[in-house]
């Protein structure tokens, strides 16, 4: 599925980020999404959205349509509650991993309203931050589908876990599966000098959502900053202060047109 690629190690600040800000919600978008586009920058890979949310107490996106495209929600602080209009629900908290497979259609509202559920409290004034990434499925058309599963925190700490994938390796480590069998989610949570060796892949997409490491060969990466790997891997990263990394390991890559 892949053409030849030339390696390469793309550096991606965080303060050059596509950035969506209005009362309820700030949101830094990765790549081209909504009313911000840019033609050269689109996906990287398979991966089409890695939106960096936060979302204020008591709102959220209302209910609306997603189709044929691969959801997967990590929350880094607070919780989220999902509803759809295949009558799935649940809050999805930080060690949650939860997908969304669009399919041939389907309605879902995200709200930051999960203090309902715990009748001893009267209010919620906690934001809740959470990445939002959507991978394209192997085929269109497929059934809709959800998938929520906790991953032991033992298992992020100063390693990766294996978060979403399709890919039949990892079939046995994975959290939850994605209709697409050349990608793979994997995260990990890093104390200061802990660190992890990345995938080699022709597409790798690495993303710091809180904290800072060093990346071997590139220097220093912080909250937000992300780095677009291709035909290449291998390197380490090294947290500076406690962090969360986020890797996408794709062995394809979207071909548009």
């Amino acid at each position: 599925m892949t053409t030849e690629i030339t390696p390469g190690v793309d550096i991606r600040r965080a303060a050059d980020r596509f950035a969506t800000k209005i009362d309820w919600l700030d949101s830094h978008h990765s790549f081209s999404f909504g009313q911000h586009h840019d033609p050269r920058n689109t996906h990287h890979g398979l991966l089409l959205v890695n939106n960096d949310d936060i979302v204020a107490p008591g709102t959220g996106f209302e209910t609306h349509p997603h189709r044929d495209m691969e959801i997967v929600t990590w929350v880094i602080q607070g919780s989220l509650v999902h509803q759809d209009s295949e009558g799935n629900n649940g809050i999805i908290y930080p060690g949650l991993a939860q997908r969304m497979s669009a399919g041939t259609g389907i309605m879902h509202s995200e709200k930051n309203d999960s203090w309902r559920a715990d009748p001893t409290r009267d209010k919620h004034e906690d934001p809740v931050h959470f990445i939002q990434m959507w991978v394209i499925p192997d085929e269109s058309g497929i059934t809709p589908g959800y998938e929520q599963v906790e991953v032991a925190p033992a298992d992020l700490a100063g390693k990766f876990a294996t978060i979403a994938t399709g890919m039949p390796q990892y079939a046995d480590a994975a959290a939850i599966r994605i209709k697409n069998e050349y990608a793979a989610l994997h995260a990990a949570r890093l104390q200061p000098g802990e660190s992890v060796e990345l995938p080699a892949a022709p597409y790798l997409h690495l993303f710091i959502p809180r904290g800072s490491v060093d990346l071997e060969g590139a220097g220093r990466l912080g909250t937000g900053d992300a780095v677009r790997f291709t035909a290449t891997g291998g390197q380490r990263v090294t947290a500076l202060e406690p962090a969360e990394v986020l890797v996408w390991e794709m062995h394809a890559g979207v071909r548009f047109g």
